[in-house]
Order: structure tokens, then sequence, then C-alpha cells
């Protein structure tokens, strides 16, 4: 015979279950939480009405979003030479700031959104530009293949040298060699230098050269390593939802291959290493790993917090690929020396690096490194560039053909030598000693 279930124990039994049910629920309630987040009761849990965590939601919880998740800052239309840009520019009626006499500033957006007032497409002139050292080296051909695409395109490049005594202009690259023509009146001579003075042509002639294209802010035709560029200038920094210095061990790696540079950075790396781990990898350290293998720069993403973006030259605006490509391109906090603080300002996403001459010493920034080792909040504060803008192509073809078809100017450097390798231009010292 069955015992009998008195109302008291009928009334425990229902109270122990009822306690079962509301741990199991509070425990599902934390743990979806935990994996995802926590809908209102008033929002549908759907996945695109989920508002993305804020930067103190992940770091107490598990669920940190990639790049790629992140919520678009900007999605109004983008000018032509952005990735997925379609906004051409239109004629400009208004006197243009394209040129450095009328604009401090790089001017590669003015020139790049810039067509003549009286610019008439293909009933225009056609400007015939002779590469004096041949296309070769530009990996160009013959013919108005360069400015397909170009706002102002009635452009033809040519690498004849018979052409020198009528071509509209002659670019010279990265050595001049007088062609023993006499110039006419409305011809351009052009100097494009890539690298810095100390490694570039003494020019021996006067009164020769009428613009310049060099990584140098002050060119005629700005021809930077790299152009970082913001979809909006208002928008220069937003939220990151993403932990950069998540599960990496180690501080500073630097890959180099010149050890004999004229600013001394073997030097200040070295004195760096005494008081933080740095691992210096090729030609000069102890590490190797070969350019060309990917897997290099993939341990800068995976294992390190800080790369060593030094220039061979401290020189004015000379910034590489150094920063561009090795430190920015990656997910690490670049430390740079070459140009001048202020040219790393202009040109360098706003709190994307660190200067060297922000302080005293390898001592003083060794100290600060640590301090940023220990403090993810402020480490990542260095990362809220991200997603703000992009490295565009400058297209240096187009905006020298809509240059060709702007307004001639009777301007030429009297001493162009004194223009590119003058005092103040380059120093062996830390810019901060400059004066002394």
């Amino acid at each position: 015979m069955p015992p009998r279930l008195s109302v008291r124990r009928f009334f425990l039994c229902l109270v122990c279950c009822g306690g079962v049910l509301l741990l199991l629920g509070a425990y599902h309630h934390h743990s979806y939480f935990l994996g995802i987040a926590n809908p209102s009761p008033q929002q549908p849990s759907s996945a695109e009405n989920v508002p993305p965590p804020t930067w103190e939601e992940v770091t107490e919880v598990a669920y940190l979003p990639t790049e790629k998740e992140l919520p678009i800052t900007f999605d109004g239309p983008k000018n032509w030479y952005f990735s997925g840009g379609s906004e051409y520019p239109e004629k400009s009626s208004s006197p243009p700031k394209i040129f450095p006499y009328d604009d401090p500033s790089d001017r590669v957006s003015e020139q790049l959104m810039y067509i003549p007032d009286d610019y008439e497409g293909y009933d225009s002139p056609e400007k015939v530009i002779l590469a004096y050292n041949g296309l070769g080296q530009w990996d160009k051909k013959p013919g108005t293949g360069a400015f397909h695409g170009c706002p102002v395109n009635r452009c033809s490049l040519t690498d004849d040298r018979n052409r020198a005594g009528d071509a509209d202009a002659i670019i010279y690259k990265d050595h001049f060699t007088h062609p023993s023509v006499a110039r006419p009146a409305n011809q351009i001579w052009m100097l494009y230098f890539l690298e810095c003075p100390y490694h570039t042509q003494s020019v021996k002639y006067a009164d020769l050269f009428n613009w310049t294209a060099t990584y140098r802010r002050d060119s005629t035709l700005v021809a930077p390593y790299e152009r970082w560029t913001y979809y909006d200038q208002k928008i220069k920094q937003r939220p990151q939802m993403m932990n950069y210095a998540a599960n990496k061990t180690k501080k500073v790696a630097w890959f180099v291959s010149n050890c004999g540079s004229r600013n001394g950075r073997l030097a200040y790396a070295r004195e760096l290493a005494k008081y933080i781990s740095v691992d210096i990898y090729g030609t000069c350290g102890p590490l190797r790993c070969p350019r060309h293998d990917k897997a290099c720069f993939d341990i800068l993403d995976r294992d390190y917090k800080f790369y060593l973006a030094f220039e061979n030259s401290n020189c004015k605006d000379y910034i590489t690929e150094k920063l561009y490509v090795n430190g920015l391109g990656h997910n690490v906090l670049p430390i740079v020396m070459g140009a001048r603080p202020e040219d790393y300002e202009r040109s360098a996403p706003e709190g994307s690096y660190i200067h060297v001459d922000e302080f005293a010493g390898p001592a003083e920034l060794a100290a600060y490194l640590h301090r940023l080792d220990k403090d993810d909040r402020l480490y990542n504060s260095y990362f809220k560039w991200k997603g703000t803008g992009e490295f565009i192509n400058t297209f240096f073809w187009c905006r020298l053909c809509a240059l060709m078809h702007a307004p001639l100017q009777h301007k030429h450097f009297e001493d162009v030598n004194e223009w590119w390798r003058g005092p103040g231009v380059c120093t062996p010292k830390s810019w901060r000693n400059m004066d002394t």
C-alpha cells in the first residue's frame, strides 16, 4: 500500500521543485548574457537589433567581436578615390588651392577633386608628358592608359626623348640628365625624388625646374609613401570592440637590415633594450625572418605590443612604409623616429603612434611602454583611429594631368638643390636637439 501524501509533504515538494526551477532559470539567463547579450523585453531577439557592447562590457564578458563586426560610422557618399567611392568632381569656377604657394597642406584631395573650368574632355588639347628616364621604372606604357578613369584624362605618356622639344612636360625620376635642348617657354620640367636628400642626386643646375614631386608636403605634387584620409574630418576616433593587447606576451619588435643609418637608430634601439625587451629581426639583430615571408608580420599581430618604425634618416616629412605598412598595417603600436613630430601629426591617423622625441631618452620611453603593457585600456586608446578612414591611392598621374590643364603659372625654383637639401631639412640628431 503506497504511503499517504500529507498536505505538509505536498507543500514541501512544491517549494523544492519551485526553487530548482528558479535556479535553472537564473543560470540560463546568466549564460545567455555572457554568450551574446540579454535583449530587453521590448526588443526582439533578432541579431541585427542587438546593439554592440561597449568597451566596458567587453572587458567584463567573454564576447569580443572582430573588427569586421564593428558598426560603420560613415555611410555617406565617398569621393571617387576611396574604396567604393562614387563622388566625382565638378568643374571648378573659383581659384583652386592646388599649388604649394596656395596652401601649405599636401593638397592631395584637392588635386584629386579638381577639374579646370575650361576643361572640355576630348575637346581639350592633349598634354604630352615625357618620362625622360624611361617608363619602365614607372611600370607604365606609352599612350593614354595611365590616365584612364581620371576626372581629367586628356594626357598621354611618352619615353621618346626626341619629344623633348615639343612635350608639354618633362619628368625626371630619381636622376637628372640635361636634355641639351632649349626649353620652350610653356614647357614644365618636374623633378621626382622618392628617397630622402641623403640618398638622392645633388642637382648642379639653377633655374631649371618648375615643379617637384616628392614625399615633401611643399612639393608641387606630393607623392607620399602612403596617404591616410578620413571619411569625415569630424570623426577621427571611434570606440573599438577588440582588445588589441589580448594574448600578447612580447614587448617590442623591429625588422631592420641597414645597420649604419645616419640618425643612430640602432644605438637608440640597443639602449632601449636595456630597459625593456626588444627583439631585432634581420641583419642588425640575432633573430631571422625572411622579409618576403608573411608569417614575419603575422607575429606582430599575434605576439608583440610595440614595433619600432624607425626611418634610416631624420628628414622633414620623410615617413615611409616602415610606419604605414609594417606598423599601422598591423595590430601593433608603432614607435616612430625619422620625420619631425609635427610631420607625423599631419600625416598619420590621430593617436596612432608614439614618437621618440616625446621622451627625454630610451629609459623614459621604456618606462612609458611598461605602463602601457600593464594597462590594456591605455594601450587600446592608441587604436581608436581604426575604421575612421583609409590609406588611399593618391593617383599621381591623374593629379599630374589635372595640373597640366590648370592655368599655367610661370614659376620656377631658383635653386632646387637649396630647397631639397638646405638647412633644417635633415638632421643627424634628434629633432629635440636641433637648436643645440
